[in-house]
C-alpha cells in the first residue's frame, strides 16, 4: 500500500491494510497473528502508558496510607470521588476523539485530526469551570452524603488543592486520544515511564523529606499530571506529527455543536460507569465501622484499577482499529478486529482472577498493616476477583461502541443497567438484607455491569459493519 508520507504514513500503512485477500480466507492462524500484530502495536505501550499512569495514584495513596487510616480514607474520597467524578465525565467527553479522529485517519482526512483536538481542549475547559464548585465545596458535599466530619474535613483539603490536576484533564486527555488515534502510542508510554519516577521522587521528598503531608501527596500529583500534558504537547507541536498537526486554527470554533452532542453522549457514557464504583465507595460510610470498610474497598477498587488499565488499553485499542477500518470501508476487518480484542482481554483477565485469588491475604499489604483492614479486604477478594474477570470483557466492548460512534446507545443501557438495576440491587443485599459491603458491591457488579456487558454483547453480534463502513467513508467523502 502506498503511504502518505512521514511517520503517520507508515502508521496508517501498518494498521489500515483492508480486508484481507480472500485467497487468504481460509488461512484462520495467520490471519489472527497479523490481526493480533496490529492490536498489540497499539494495546502494549497503552497498557504501559495506563498503569504507569494509574500507578502515580496507586502511589500517593501508598504514602499517604502510612500517614493513618483517616488520611488513607481522605486522600482515596478526594482522588476517588471529587476528582473521579469529574475524571470520568472529562475522559468520557475526551473519548469522541476516538472516534472522530479514529475515523479521520482511517479516512486520511489528517487535517481534520488536529481540529478536533483543539475543539475538545476548548469543550472539555468549559466543563471544568462548569464542574470546578464540586472541588470547592467538597467537605459539606461529603458530609451530606454521610461521610464522617474528620473525612470529609481532611477530604475538602485534598480537594482543593486537586483543583490544577481537575483542570490538567482538560488539556491531556485530548491530546493523549489525538496520538493514539495516529498509532503513536509508544510516545504515550515513554512519556508516562518518565513522569512516573518523576512523581515518586517527588512524592517522597513532599512526604518523607519537607513532610508535608496529605496537602503534599495531592500537590506531586498537580505536578505530575500537568508535567505529563507538557512533554505530549511538545512532541506534537514540535514535529511529531507533521500531517495533523499544523498549529492552532479558528476552525476549532466552527461546528462546536455537533462536536459537544458527540462529546457528551461520550462523557454520559463513560461517566455512569465510572461513577457506579465512586458510588460504592460512598456508600459503605452508611456501615459500622465506616472508616474500615471505606479503606478495605478502596484497595480493592485499587487493585481493580491497577488492573483495569489493561483492559483499559483494549478499549483504546479496539477503538483505533474499529474506527480506523470503518474510516477505511472495511467493515469486515472492524469485526474481526472486535473478535481478536476480546478473545485477547479475556485471557488476561482470568490470569489476574486466579491471581488474586491465590494471594487473597496478601495483596493488601501494598496499602495497610492495619489487620482489621487487612482482614476485611481479606473477605472481598473473591468479589474482586469476579469483578476483574467480568472487567475483562466490557471494556473491550464498550471500545467497540466508540469506535462506531454508538455513544447515545451505551448511555442509555449504561443508565439502565448500572443505576435502575444494578445500584437498587446492591442496596437491597447491602443496607435493606445487611449483607454489608459485600452484598453493596456483589449486587452492584452482577445486577449492573453484568447486564451491560450481555446488552453490549449482544449489540456487538447483531451490528451490520459494512453499514458502519458505509456511513463513516460518506461522512468524510462531504467534508469540503
Amino acid at each position: 500500500m502506498k503511504t502518505t508520507g512521514g511517520d503517520d504514513g507508515l502508521n496508517h500503512g501498518l494498521l489500515s491494510q483492508g480486508p484481507p485477500p480472500e485467497t487468504d480466507a481460509g488461512d484462520a492462524k495467520s490471519r489472527f497473528w497479523i490481526e493480533s500484530k496490529k492490536l498489540w502495536y497499539i494495546v502494549g505501550p497503552s497498557i504501559f502508558s495506563r498503569v504507569a499512569t494509574f500507578t502515580m495514584n496507586v502511589v500517593t495513596q501508598a504514602f499517604a496510607g502510612h500517614l493513618g487510616d483517616v488520611e488513607l480514607a481522605a486522600i482515596t474520597i478526594s482522588t476517588g470521588v471529587i476528582v473521579g467524578f469529574n475524571f470520568g465525565l472529562l475522559l468520557g467527553m475526551a473519548s469522541a476523539l476516538e472516534t472522530l479522529c479514529g475515523q479521520a485517519f482511517g479516512a486520511k482526512r489528517y487535517n481534520m485530526i488536529g481540529i478536533y483536538m483543539q475543539r475538545s481542549w476548548i469543550v472539555l475547559l468549559v466543563c471544568c469551570l462548569v464542574t470546578l464548585p464540586l472541588y470547592i465545596y467538597a467537605t459539606p458535599i461529603l458530609k451530606l452524603l454521610g461521610q464522617s466530619d474528620q473525612i470529609a474535613e481532611l477530604s475538602g483539603v485534598a480537594a482543593i488543592w486537586l483543583i490544577p490536576q481537575h483542570f490538567s484533564f482538560a488539556f491531556l486527555f485530548p491530546v493523549q486520544r489525538f496520538l493514539q488515534s495516529q498509532i503513536k502510542t509508544p510516545v504515550l508510554a515513554w512519556v508516562s515511564l518518565a513522569i512516573l519516577l518523576i512523581h515518586i521522587l517527588i512524592t517522597w521528598l513532599f512526604m518523607n523529606v519537607f513532610h508535608f503531608g496529605i496537602v503534599g501527596a495531592v500537590v506531586a500529583l498537580d505536578i505530575s499530571w500537568w508535567l505529563n500534558f507538557v512533554c505530549l504537547f511538545l512532541y506534537t507541536a514540535f514535529g511529531g506529527c507533521p500531517l495533523t498537526w499544523n498549529g492552532f486554527s479558528m476552525q476549532a470554533f466552527s461546528g462546536l455543536w455537533e462536536f459537544v452532542k458527540l462529546s457528551a453522549a461520550s462523557g454520559v457514557m463513560l461517566c455512569l460507569e465510572n461513577w457506579y464504583y465512586r458510588i460504592l465507595i460512598l456508600m459503605t460510610a452508611f456501615l459500622k465501622n465506616a472508616t474500615i470498610a471505606v479503606d478495605a474497598v478502596s484497595i480493592c477498587m485499587n487493585i481493580n484499577g491497577w488492573e483495569m488499565m489493561i483492559p483499559l488499553a483494549f478499549f483504546a485499542g479496539i477503538g483505533v482499529r474499529v474506527s480506523n477500518e470503518l474510516g477505511a470501508g472495511n467493515g469486515k476487518g472492524a469485526k474481526y478486529a472486535t473478535f481478536v480484542a476480546i478473545l485477547h482481554s479475556t485471557i488476561i483477565g482470568l490470569v489476574f482472577c486466579v491471581l488474586i485469588v491465590t494471594f487473597h491475604n496478601k495483596f493488601a499489604l501494598i496499602f495497610s498493616s492495619s489487620k482489621d483492614v487487612l482482614d476485611a479486604v481479606d473477605s472481598m477478594a473473591w468479589l474482586l476477583a469476579a469483578t476483574i474477570l467480568l472487567n475483562s470483557i466490557q471494556p473491550v466492548i464498550s471500545g467497540v461502541a466508540v469506535g462506531s460512534g454508538w455513544q447515545s446507545w451505551v448511555a442509555y443501557i449504561n443508565l439502565g443497567s448500572y443505576y435502575l438495576v444494578g445500584l437498587p440491587l446492591g442496596v437491597l443485599l447491602g443496607l435493606v438484607l445487611h449483607l454489608g459491603v459485600e452484598g453493596i458491591w456483589g449486587g452492584m457488579i452482577f445486577g449492573g455491569t453484568a447486564l451491560q456487558t450481555i446488552i453490549l454483547g449482544l449489540m456487538t453480534i447483531r451490528c451490520d459493519w459494512e453499514k458502519e463502513a458505509r456511513k463513516a467513508v460518506a461522512k468524510y467523502s462531504n467534508l469540503s
